[in-house]
């Protein structure tokens, strides 16, 4: 079971986008990378194809983040936490917040 999942609300921990917040669109298992929305947005030179309709020029473009930089956001604080997984008694695993043991997955 991954901590972090597609539609997740996360806090960048480090780099240029240290401090801001997004939802998480596509989560990378192969090399533990996630893509948020508005986060790590970098210029990307395209070549026009006019057969296709596709102008060309530059265009801005949200790249993977290592999912080691990113964290939840707790609702209940509004800040980032940590996030742990535990087996219930009926014998789902399901993710909670480390601070104060609330369930994500309930």
């Amino acid at each position: 079971m991954k901590k972090i999942k597609k539609g997740d609300d996360v806090m960048v921990l480090t780099g240029k986008d240290k401090g801001k917040t997004g939802q998480v669109v596509r989560v990378f298992d192969e090399d533990e990378r996630v893509l948020v929305e508005n986060i790590n947005v970098a210029k990307k030179h395209q070549k026009g194809n006019p057969n296709a309709g596709v102008p060309g020029g530059i265009i801005e473009k949200e790249m993977p983040i290592h999912i080691s930089n990113v964290a939840l956001i707790n609702s209940a604080t509004g800040k980032a936490d940590r996030v742990g997984i535990k087996q219930l008694e009926d014998g789902r695993k399901v993710r909670y917040f480390k601070s104060n043991g609330e369930v994500l997955d309930a």
